[in-house]
């Protein structure tokens, strides 16, 4: 039945988790995400759509429309004892949940919270979800919520979770997480149906992210089609991409990254193919379960005033057992299975990954595949770190398929749903001043397939730095120099034009300090908190 009394849009925003830009088949891979590439295939993609590198980062600066440090998620959830790092979002940032609710929408969430603060996995009685430090959801304006509140999960048997301000247990035998937040994502849909009101429902997925775990059914459509490696595989996504017109024919491949090896040197290559595949059954799964969504919408009438939109947190990762912490840490991840196994955590070669009595990653060579054509990955500010893919399908304003090729932000994703709902975005809330936002909306794009953000892009993390103005970008790698790169011509950062641009480069860089102080962006490292990049090495993380 359609609701006639709503004239402003749904909104549904998806997010995944640890998922490269080239993972989706819409933007050059062999996983087959038949519900993604229809959106698609009926909407806007953008190629240079950007995320703030880091799972909170990003969700923080998703949710707000601001820089991550200005919410106070400039790292992860541990306090750092600074504003900008505490950990969770401050009261002076607005969720879209609590705009939109300001505005009249049911506002819903399905999956990932991970921007209240820090939870000790092993230790369920320390658990204080609600209080000073730990918002939750229904505290930062969302009606209704099912998910985890902290970071990375056993897809099996995850630990915090949540319905609305309740902890709860499993109940199903066959639990698996993905399902059930798609599940739950569905009956909320169908809920808010039942009213005159406009709904916004975030979907936050942790697939693909860490441990490897998925259905046999869905590894047996994978397994086998990873033998010829992650070299074929990166050349094969590249010439796609190509052909799609996502990446530029005159990029060049980034070459294979330096802590990686040949194909043909790798150790137990079936091993390594079986890896690869519970990856792709993961994504597989988590596009089955976004089909479930849009054919709910359909069946329900609301699909062609709903905004959907789709991206990922940051590039594919490299490390393993590190979310949360400076070094891996198995421990905070041992807990039994649902009916008391155990468990072997790290990434044994003499174990099948897949099943839940096993913790696996996919490890740095399959992410340099994920993360195709682009240079490193999650927690850095190259574009392997920061690209992400972005749909978005709005059947009453799009009426052609299209790629925006101009850089855009996760930080304007906020300010273009507010000018889509016709929504006030308020001064103050709860009492406590808002800052501005930061974002600027691209509903120029939606309308003419077109636009321009005259504004610059920056980022921060761990020590890595960026700025994208224009077609140039500034970045640094967490103790090196600054190196400057021309994004028409070469967005895969191989020629390096630091040396024959010192007046673009200073005043790129006095800008970029200009923002770090309005921002309270600290320099790095932090107290207490140093990270080694050298610990993704191959060698540095075969646990178990």
């Amino acid at each position: 039945m359609v609701h006639l009394m709503k004239t402003r849009p749904n909104v549904i925003l998806i997010l995944a988790d640890d998922m490269g830009y080239s993972d989706l088949g819409c933007f050059g891979s062999e996983i087959n995400t038949p519900n993604l590439d229809s959106l698609a295939n009926n909407g806007l993609r953008f190629s240079q759509m950007y995320n703030s590198a880091r799972c909170c980062p990003s969700r923080a600066a998703l949710l707000t429309g601001l820089n991550p440090q200005q919410t106070g998620v400039g790292h992860m959830v541990n306090d750092m004892g600074l504003p900008a790092y505490q950990g969770y979002l401050n009261e002076n940032c607005a969720t879209i949940a609590e705009v939109l609710k300001e505005n009249g929408y049911t506002t819903l969430m399905s999956g990932k919270w991970h921007v209240g603060g820090s939870y000790n996995l092993l230790d369920q009685n320390s658990w204080q979800p609600g209080n000073q430090g730990h918002p939750t959801p229904t505290q930062r304006g969302f009606d209704q919520f099912y998910g985890i509140v902290a970071g990375a999960a056993n897809f099996f048997h995850p630990r915090t979770l949540m319905e609305n301000e309740t902890l709860i247990d499993i109940d199903p035998p066959d639990f698996y997480l993905t399902d059930a937040i798609s599940e739950n994502a569905v009956s909320m849909i169908t809920k808010a149906s039942d009213t005159n009101k406009p709904f916004f429902l975030h979907v936050a997925y942790t697939a693909p992210h860490w441990p490897l775990h998925a259905l046999e059914e869905d590894i047996a459509k994978y397994r086998g089609h990873y033998r010829e490696g992650w070299d074929s595989l990166r050349q094969n996504r590249h010439e796609e991409q190509k052909g799609m017109g996502i990446v530029d024919n005159k990029w060049d491949i980034s070459p294979r990254d330096a802590s990686s090896r040949p194909w043909e040197e790798a150790e137990d290559k079936e091993w390594e193919d079986l890896r690869m595949a519970v990856y792709a059954a993961m994504i597989d799964r988590m596009d089955q379960g976004i089909g479930k969504i849009l054919t709910k919408l359909e069946e329900l009438g609301e699909d062609k005033n709903t905004v959907i939109m789709f991206l990922s947190d940051n590039g594919g990762c490299a490390e393993f057992l590190a979310e949360d912490t400076t070094r891996p840490d198995p421990s905070q991840y041992s807990s039994p299975t649902r009916d008391g196994r155990s468990m072997t955590i790290g990434n044994r070669k003499d174990l099948e990954p897949g099943t839940d009595t096993t913790f696996m990653s996919y490890d740095l060579a399959w992410a340099n595949a994920s993360n195709t054509p682009f240079r490193r990955f999650k927690r850095w500010t190259h574009e392997g770190g920061i690209s992400t893919p972005f749909i978005l399908k709005w059947p009453e304003k799009i009426t052609k398929p299209a790629i925006i090729n101009e850089a855009t932000h996760i930080i304007d994703i906020s300010a273009t749903i507010y000018e889509a709902a016709n929504a006030t975005y308020p001064s103050e809330i709860n009492g406590n001043f808002t800052k501005p936002l930061e974002g600027r909306s691209f509903m120029q794009a939606i309308e003419t397939d077109s636009w321009e953000r005259k504004e610059p892009i920056y980022w921060e993390h761990e020590g890595s730095k960026a700025m994208r103005h224009g077609e140039w970008k500034l970045v640094s790698e967490v103790g090196h120099d600054w190196e400057l790169y021309n994004m028409l011509e070469d967005r895969t950062e191989l020629s390096d034009l630091i040396d024959g641009e010192s007046d673009r480069v200073g005043k790129m860089i006095n800008s970029y300090k200009e923002w770090m102080d309005r921002c309270e962006v600290q320099n790095w490292p932090l107290p207490g908190h140093l990270w080694n990049p050298e610990m993704i090495a191959p060698h540095a993380h075969r646990s178990g």
